[in-house]
């Protein structure tokens, strides 16, 4: 009973640290070290004046490139718009193409060229159906300016070509839509117009297609360019499992992954590469750039600072394009501005063979497990139409796939609590002598077929399923915002009700160490009863560990998403199930009330423990004495002694006492 409570301890203890580890000395310090962070440079920015970048000095916004050209960047003089009170505001200060799909709503700038204005239609801040559509793309002059930009960079200062302050013509009943692009142009004056169609699907994939005709008498050089660009850092969930910053894959260099503060520490990150894409992302949302497969480009990343904010930018610049005089030539690239839909993301994929766009997603280094569960949730949520029965139902599955191992540790914990008087009375003989004392245990093992860390195997092969499932919950977007039933309307996020104003009868609001929801309480009970089905240990300080572990599980699951905690409740009820049949058919019978009672009396604890031995030895020795009466009713009966003859008797001849 010692070593299996000592295993049992042994692994919820190890889970346990390695929550807390995870919690309190990596996760909440570094959100605590971004904040302080963000504190001290917005107030280096409130005490600067933004200063425009010393003639030869590389700035933000610049290309290394040899020759003139330069990616246009929010630090050039003329780049940005004056600041507005509201996003509405800096709406109104250009023209605008109105833009209408199934799932996005906003409009294109023609100051500029620029996408700029995305409502995503299909999400909302909060789980109220009256709160306000995602907002992702916002034009400069906004509050929190975020946007995408095409176009070309002229290897000879001297050719006027589309800047940022540049009003595009377009036609006045222009509206873009699914099946329905718009048409910009604009003449420089000096022989080329440039012409810009942008197309969008009913997703969040829009085309730009940049054409440039030169009516003139000489050749021109231009470099095509595409950016995406983020004013403010924005406000991260802070946690080491999910990335929110710049990213991409650039080709041989594959996943690339700066977070803000590294990039500003760093500085600008370059790469000459073939293939992939660059852009922003954010824990649900992203914006990036995807170029021509085919074509060489240089990727860049960058931060600077513009209006007493800072900035970061993902851009990309083609190799230069030669246009002959008579000629015609278009650039088409593509960007993603949207939801990071699994489905959608992998559909792109393949449909345009993006490198490694499924990454967009955050899928972590087990992303081998993470996806196919996943996968497997998606699965079951499209035949029952809830992400929290689809979680019930893989669960399920996981238990039926550990089975065998998990059988296989339940047997050997019965047959370990059936030996216990043998231990008791090995460790009686061999007191002295430590050696012999674990050679005698293990040979009983062995003889019994036990394996001693057998009890720790069932909450092992939870833990990798635990962090897997708590990913798919933490950054996949079907789980944002996915009812369950009744209070729980966002699996991805706490129980929001609480045991300390009595589940919202009591009208107060307690503060967030003190959120202890109905799910987290019903983890904990089934916690409990899964360690009951064990006497606790007669050692005072493990029957504490004992007692306190569902304790200390539930206060720090209440924080963690409602989904996951659902998991773990039902895992626990499945678990209990499982380990108490099994007990009982290898004879173990468990004494759940009994082992309750001796959680709270360390007298009753004595007793129990005095009891149970007492049981075990009795039933060890019926068993031996069933064992000895099999053996000798197994062996064969002697024969009776035939009666020796006397001598006369057998020199009589054959036949002669029939004769007589």
């Amino acid at each position: 009973m010692m070593g299996e409570n000592r295993n049992y301890i042994l692994a919820i203890a190890l889970s346990l640290i390695i929550l807390i580890a995870w919690q309190y000395f990596y996760a909440i310090p570094q959100m605590e070290k971004q904040q302080a962070q963000e504190e001290l440079r917005q107030q280096q920015a409130q005490s600067q004046q933004v200063q425009s970048p010393q003639a030869g000095s590389e700035a933000p916004g610049t290309s290394t490139r040899p020759g003139t050209a330069q990616v246009p960047g929010v630090t050039q003089p003329g780049a940005e718009t004056a600041p507005a009170a509201t996003r509405d505001a800096a709406l109104s200060q250009s023209p605008r193409i109105p833009l209408d799909t199934p799932s996005v709503r906003g409009s294109v700038s023609l100051k500029g060229g620029r996408i700029d204005d995305v409502v995503l239609k299909g999400y909302r801040e909060t789980v109220e159906p009256t709160s306000p559509n995602i907002v992702l793309l916002s034009p400069s002059g906004s509050p929190n300016p975020y946007y995408v930009e095409f176009g070309w960079v002229a290897d000879n200062k001297s050719v006027p070509v589309p800047t940022s302050q540049t009003v595009w013509s377009a036609p006045g009943d222009a509206t873009l839509g699914v099946d329905s692009p718009v048409t910009l142009t604009w003449d420089n004056g000096q022989g080329l117009t440039f012409t810009r169609e942008i197309a969008v699907d009913e997703n969040y994939m829009f085309t730009v297609s940049d054409s440039v005709e030169n009516a003139g008498e000489g050749a021109v050089k231009l470099l095509p360019y595409g950016l995406v660009s983020r004013h403010g850092r924005p406000q991260t969930a802070g946690f080491f499992i999910l990335h929110e910053g710049l990213i991409g894959v650039l080709g041989e260099y594959g996943l690339t992954e700066i977070d803000y503060d590294d990039l500003d520490d760093d500085g600008p990150q370059k790469f000459q590469v073939t293939g992939g894409w660059l852009g922003i992302t954010d824990k649900y949302w992203a914006t990036v750039l995807v170029p021509n497969q085919e074509k060489p480009f240089e990727g860049r990343f960058i931060s600077g600072t513009a209006n007493g904010k800072p900035t970061y930018q993902a851009d990309l610049l083609r190799d230069p394009v030669e246009i002959a005089p008579g000629a015609t030539t278009t650039v088409t690239e593509r960007v993603f501005a949207g939801a990071k839909q699994v489905s959608l993301l992998n559909g792109y994929q393949e449909r345009y063979g993006i490198q490694k766009f499924d990454l967009l997603i955050d899928w972590g280094w087990f992303y081998f497990l993470t996806k196919p569960l996943f996968y497997a949730i998606d699965y079951f949520f499209k035949l029952v139409g809830n992400f929290g029965v689809a979680i019930l139902i893989v669960t399920v599955l996981v238990k039926l796939v550990f089975f065998p191992l998990a059988n296989k540790s339940y047997v050997s914990m019965s047959r370990m609590k059936i030996v216990q008087p043998q231990m008791m009375e090995l460790r009686e003989r061999y007191k002295d002598d430590r050696m012999k004392q674990q050679q005698a245990m293990m040979e009983l093992y062995r003889k019994e077929k036990i394996n001693p860390l057998s009890g720790c195997l069932p909450i092992v092969l939870q833990i990798p399923v635990f962090f897997a499932l708590y990913k798919v919950l933490f950054v996949t977007i079907e789980m944002r915002h996915a009812p369950f039933f009744g209070w729980i309307q966002d699996l991805s996020a706490p129980d929001p009700t609480t045991i300390f104003n009595l589940f919202g009868v009591i009208p107060w609001d307690p503060p967030q160490f003190l959120m202890l929801g109905a799910w987290p309480l019903i983890m904990g009970i089934t916690m409990w009863i899964q360690m009951r089905l064990n006497p606790p240990p007669p050692d005072p300080t493990q029957a504490m560990i004992f007692n306190w572990m569902p304790v200390v599980f539930t206060f720090m699951l209440a924080s963690f998403p409602a989904g996951l905690v659902i998991y773990w409740s039902w895992n626990n009820t499945l678990s209990v199930l499982q380990q108490y049949t099994i007990m009982r058919r290898q004879g173990a019978k468990p004494d759940i009330f009994g082992n309750v009672l001796a959680s709270f009396s360390s007298k009753k604890r004595e007793e129990l423990a005095e009891k149970e031995a007492a049981k075990l030895k009795a039933d060890a020795d019926k068993r031996k004495a069933e064992a000895k009466a099999d053996e000798d009713a197994e062996q064969p009966k002697a024969k009776p002694a035939r009666k020796k003859k006397s001598k006369a008797q057998s020199d009589k001849p054959a036949g002669s006492e029939a004769g007589e």
